[in-house]
């Protein structure tokens, strides 16, 4: 059993497909995230917490298209349910990217470009690669269960 797990999280296919994935939700979260700081003036840690979670929905929909398309029964309730599992999962992560975001906030360093402090923003792609391998190993053995394949 731990082989096949090892095995099937060991899939550099999968992984590079989950990676990929990863980036283009990191898009959407950076991109979410700092229409909402700076153009709406939204306080970091709960800009943060939208644009991740917008990134949540575009990963989910990619990888269950894509990365994990083979594994999972088709239909409206089983695709429902990994949704919610996805989304719990995802919740530890976001913990993690959270807790990161805030304490690099904490050592109240400034980096002022152009009148513009990009401390605000440095945390965050650190916060969302600080949480990738956490999200491939829960979401692969706990939302689309790849062991069960």
């Amino acid at each position: 059993m731990v082989r096949e797990t090892v095995d099937a999280l060991a899939s550099g296919v999968r992984f590079g497909k989950f990676v990929s994935v990863g980036a283009v939700g990191a898009v959407f979260d950076i991109t979410t995230t700092t229409a909402l700081i700076v153009g709406l003036g939204v306080l970091g840690e709960y800009a943060k917490l939208v644009g991740a979670e917008v990134a949540i929905v575009v990963m989910f929909a990619i990888n269950e298209r894509w990365t994990f398309s083979e594994l999972g029964a088709s239909g409206a309730i089983p695709t429902l349910s990994r949704f919610v599992r996805s989304n719990l999962v995802r919740s530890g992560g976001l913990a993690v990217q959270f807790l990161i975001v805030r304490s690099l906030r904490q050592l109240d360093l400034s980096v002022v470009v152009f009148g513009f402090d990009l401390w605000q923003l440095i945390p965050i792609p650190i916060a969302i690669a600080g949480s990738m391998l956490l999200n491939y190993v829960a979401e692969s053995l706990l939302t689309w269960r790849v062991t069960r394949s």
